[in-house]
């Protein structure tokens, strides 16, 4: 067979390898099973290889461990100078990205891929450094440990009891466009670690009793080996695909076992476990799915579970679409670059040979290089309960639809027999069997092929009204219509389920990834549960239940259907068990098969949340294939949920920190603002008590003053903490009337004389400001505080103005100051409960007046905010609805 040309997908594929190529720096990994293989040397001298030919090659940064060898190729190379971190009294000599970004070479020598960085650096990990370097475009030759693979960690645990916390992720070497093993025996890197070339002495000592044992380093000498195998694997396979080589390039064994719906697809794939094992190869399972071939759901459930079992074992299962099932399989056998085919033949009588090849035979007509395995046998029949199947239908409607199309079809010919000749009837005729086929069922379209051709000779052909041939040019006609009939109803049914196919796989990409997007935008436990519930409805056809734990037991939390349906013993003992496990059971499956729905866990980072229950309505089994997308979904689902409880969690969290916050500050403020006052009453009380018959009428005035002055304060606290505790409760009711903004503001001028001194306080209010409707004592309190917080922040004797604009259903009031004004990062935080301003040093205060003003005006269904005065100073501005809006008093 000759090389055909790459698919569109292969060349998009190459392409876009060669894109990511041009735009980012090649990497190289020297990957050996052990430290001392040779790793470093080999690097070395391929840098110095490479600078004789004239390329700018430096040395990021290489460790020698006093090997004479690398000390010396070092010499020879240009070395960039490395970067001293101090920690905990150790100078770290580290890699300098900055320094190698500067001097910016065309290849760069970086040892030791999964070193762990010193703090206080860019990155924490070494291979994020040569990730940043790649992705500046510049080469990168390292090293690296087959230990240090991050998919490898727990097997390499086990192999050297020990655990390996310096790991690098495998994207690294998908990255990397050349993997090169370092390999050395066992027996020579155990003496060069005896000869003090691999550690310095005391290293070498511990490390030949612990690390370096022979069972160990043959052991991750396989592990090397194996990911170097599998690594260049892939690269042929990739090369392949993207030149279109369709034939196999037999440099690893890899085995296709073809399963069928018979009863002997168990044993055909448990010889080929075996053989796959035997070889210590891959091996895949496939199902060809072909419209052609009519058979019962019991036959479809039966390959399905087989091809579970073949899962099972270990292989790779895919299911195939086709009519052709020879030409599919060996397409995909070279696609995959199988070696091996092992398939059943079933033995029948000569005389059938004689009429039809059997599908062994025709597959290894067309296999060529490919080896085929053909096992036979005799296979006893077991009786199976068809539990899961349901009796195939007979589309009598389409048959009847087939009759009456034909039957069309004649009357127009009648009509038209007068003016055509016989042979064009016969596309009236092709037409029908055309719609017919567009129904997609093989046994009304041969049934119309057929009335026609009966239809045809028995109306329009002489001698008329018989079902007789007079003449051979009839019969020619009468043949070739019959062909023609049945070839376009073939190729019409063909494309409709080939279109069916691709529209509904496209569908379910659809779908999913509208999943995706709908649970994105969805908060709450119900409401995701209820997306993902009605999604995987409309994908797989099924009912969904959602089951989540309360208490000791499962109960269904949500159902699509309107009457919450009731879950038997047997049905809730398969939820609690896939609950308890995290496993998947039910229909379909190995584990507790006899209840009727699929039940999936819902998976959280830390454990079992919930379990989903999938039953298909049409009883059908899910391909392997099927059952992905589906376990895709819920996996989707699942993560959405824990997301959303975690971020639930992150908000309680807050929550009581800002708890934490406010009973910090009041505490503090109670310990400060509220004991201040009541130790200078103390104070002042005992001056007046002890020294009674020395004071004189002066002294008791101003001792009985600053006594006033701070029980005044005292009082103004208290009423703060009862104020903003009144406002921020739900029952808060506005006694609003109908009055005067001007008298309200008069009052509160006369109200702040004390504090205002020598102020000057300009009022600019329109002439025509009508009565609003507002509760007056609470208006006063915020204009009380708006005017003691433009006194705290701004100098003596600088004015205050207050203005009042109106608009069509607002008014508008402005308290504006002098002072400093405020900070950019002070002007979201001002309105927060027991906040004081950094420019406040000398007053006492809760830092409560602006909360109190922001609950008031909000129920007044007014906005308040604070800007900066162009001019200088702050602005506090709110606005009061010309019209009655709020909560008022019942």
């Amino acid at each position: 067979m000759e090389d055909k040309r790459p698919s569109p997908d292969a060349l998009l594929k190459r392409v876009q390898e060669e894109q990511r190529h041009e735009k980012k720096g090649k990497l190289k990994i020297y990957l050996g099973a052990a430290p001392g293989v040779g790793k470093t040397y080999t690097m070395l001298q391929d840098g110095l290889i490479q600078r004789k030919r004239g390329l700018d090659v430096v040395v990021g940064v290489a460790e020698s461990h006093g090997r004479q060898e690398i000390e010396s190729l070092l010499k020879q190379s240009e070395v960039l100078p490395r970067i001293i971190v101090d920690y905990h009294n150790n100078s770290l000599s580290e890699f300098d990205l900055d320094g190698a970004l500067k001097r910016s070479p065309q290849l760069i020598l970086i040892d030791e891929m999964a070193h762990t960085n010193a703090p206080d650096l860019r990155h924490k990990k070494r291979w994020q450094d040569i990730k940043e370097l790649l992705d500046r475009g510049i080469d990168v030759y390292t090293t690296l440990n087959v230990q240090h693979i991050e998919s490898l960690n727990d097997d390499v645990s086990q192999i050297i009891h020990a655990p390996v916390k310096e790991t690098v992720p495998d994207s690294m070497l998908e990255l990397a466009d050349t993997i090169e093993l370092i390999d050395l025996p066992p027996e020579d890197l155990i003496k060069r670690l005896q000869e003090g070339k691999v550690y310095y002495p005391e290293q070498a000592l511990l490390a030949e009793k612990n690390f370096f044992r022979k069972g160990n380093l043959t052991a991750l000498r396989e592990l090397a080996l194996r990911i170097t195998a599998e690594r260049v694997g892939t690269q042929v396979l990739l090369y392949r695909q993207g030149i279109g080589i369709q034939h196999i390039w037999p440099t690893r064994e890899k085995l296709l076992v073809c399963v069928g719906r018979g009863e002997e697809a168990p044993k055909l794939i448990r010889a080929a476990c075996r053989t796959a094992t035997h070889l210590k190869c891959e091996w895949i399972a496939v199902y060809v799915d072909s419209p052609g071939i009519q058979s019962s759901e019991a036959k479809r459930n039966s390959a399905i579970e087989h091809l579970r079992l073949a899962e099972q074992l270990g292989a790779e299962t895919r299911v195939l679409s086709g009519f052709d099932i020879v030409k599919e399989i060996i397409h995909f056998a070279r696609d995959q670059n199988v070696t091996q085919i092992i398939i059943w033949k079933h033995i029948q009588p000569r005389w059938k040979n004689l009429f039809r090849r059997s599908f062994a035979d025709e597959l290894v007509r067309h296999s060529e290089e490919i080896d085929v395995y053909i096992m036979t046998g005799t296979i006893e029949k077991s009786k199976q309960v068809q539990s899961v199947s349901l009796p195939p239908t007979i589309p009598w409607s389409v048959y009847g639809i087939a009759i009456g199309i034909v039957g069309i079809a004649t009357l127009i010919d009648f009509l038209l027999f007068p003016y055509l000749k016989s042979p064009n009837l016969v596309m009236i005729y092709l037409l029908g069997v055309m719609v017919v086929a567009l129904f997609g069922k093989t046994g009304p379209s041969i049934l119309a092929s057929l009335l026609s051709v009966l239809a045809f000779d028995f109306f329009f052909l002489p001698p008329f009204y018989h079902l007789v041939v007079s003449d051979f040019e009839y019969f020619t006609t009468l043949l070739v219509m019959l062909l023609v009939t049945q070839v376009i109803s073939h190729l019409t049914i063909r494309i409709r389920r080939q279109a069916e196919a691709a529209r509904h796989i496209q569908y379910q990409t659809s779908a999913l990834y509208t999943l995706s997007r709908r649970l994105a935008n969805t908060r709450g436990t119900d409401k995701l549960l209820e997306t993902g519930s009605q999604y995987i409805d409309e994908i797989f056809n099924s009912d969904v239940i959602t089951l989540l734990p309360k208490g000791n037991h499962l109960e269904i939390h949500s159902s699509l259907n309107k009457i919450t349906p009731i879950l038997d013993e047997k049905e809730k003992s398969v939820a609690e068990w896939v609950y308890e496990l995290g496993q998947m059971a039910g229909f379909g499956t190995n584990t507790l098969p006899f209840s009727n729905a699929i039940y999936f866990p819902l998976h959280g980072s830390q454990a079992t949340i919930g379990v989903l229950r999938v039953q298909p309505r049409t009883k059908r089994l899910f391909s392997p294939e099927q059952m992905r997308l589906l376990e895709a979904c819920v996996n989707q689902m699942a993560l959405s949920v824990e997301v959303d409880r975690l971020q639930e969690r992150t908000n309680r969290s807050k929550l009581r920190t800002e708890k934490n916050r406010v009973r910090d500050a009041l505490l503090q403020a109670i310990s400060h603002d509220l004991r201040a006052p009541l130790i200078s009453i103390m104070s002042s009380a005992s001056t007046q008590i002890e020294m009674v018959k020395v004071l004189t009428s002066d002294d008791f005035e101003k001792i009985g003053k600053n006594i006033f002055k701070e029980s005044e304060q005292l009082s103004r606290l208290i009423n703060n903490l009862l104020q903003i505790t009144y406002l921020e409760s739900e029952s808060v009711k506005l006694q609003k009337q109908i009055a005067s903004f001007k008298d309200t503001l008069t009052t509160v001028i006369k109200t702040s004389s004390k504090k205002l001194k020598n102020r000057t306080v300009n009022i600019n209010l329109p002439p025509d400001l009508p009565d609003i409707p507002f509760d007056n004592t609470l208006m006063q309190e915020v204009l009380i505080n708006l005017i003691d917080n433009a006194t705290k922040f701004t100098p003596p004797n600088t004015p205050i103005d207050i203005s009042v604009v109106l608009d069509k259903d607002n008014m508008t009031v402005s308290v504006e100051d002098r002072g400093p004004g405020i900070a950019s990062d002070e002007v979201d935080k001002l309105f927060e409960k027991f906040y004081r301003g950094r420019m406040l040093s000398t007053e006492r205060g809760l830092g409560l007046g602006l909360a109190i003003c922001y609950h008031i005006i909000s129920a007044h269904d007014g906005k308040i905010w604070a800007e900066n005065r162009k001019d200088g100073g702050a602005a506090f501005r709110f606005t009061l609805p010309l019209h009655s809006q709020g909560k008022e008093d019942a």
